[in-house]
């Protein structure tokens, strides 16, 4: 899923959220399930890395040009409070 289809998906949830036809529920269920078509899908220059340790970053995904550069920037996201060479990442 390109960008642009996914922020139609997005722009539908919301439109239906608003005319009464979805509640918040669903439709965050629908959004979530938008963002991770599209990170699924994701095509470009970077990739997507995922933390497995340590607890505190554990299930992180970000999109990043190596796994070196994801460490870094999920310490950063999480604001932990150790080295970006105690976080354990796998390739998505």
């Amino acid at each position: 899923m390109d960008r642009i289809s996914a922020l139609r998906n997005v722009e539908e949830a919301l439109r239906a959220f608003e005319d009464g036809e979805a509640d918040l529920a669903t439709t965050e269920k629908r959004v979530v399930g938008v963002l991770r078509t599209y990170a699924t899908d994701f095509e470009g220059e970077e990739s997507l890395f995922r933390a497995t340790a340590p607890d505190a970053a554990a299930g992180a995904v970000v999109v990043a040009p190596s796994a070196h550069a994801a460490a870094e920037r999920i310490v950063s996201l999480r604001d932990l409070d150790c080295d970006r060479d105690e976080v354990d990442i796998e390739h998505v």
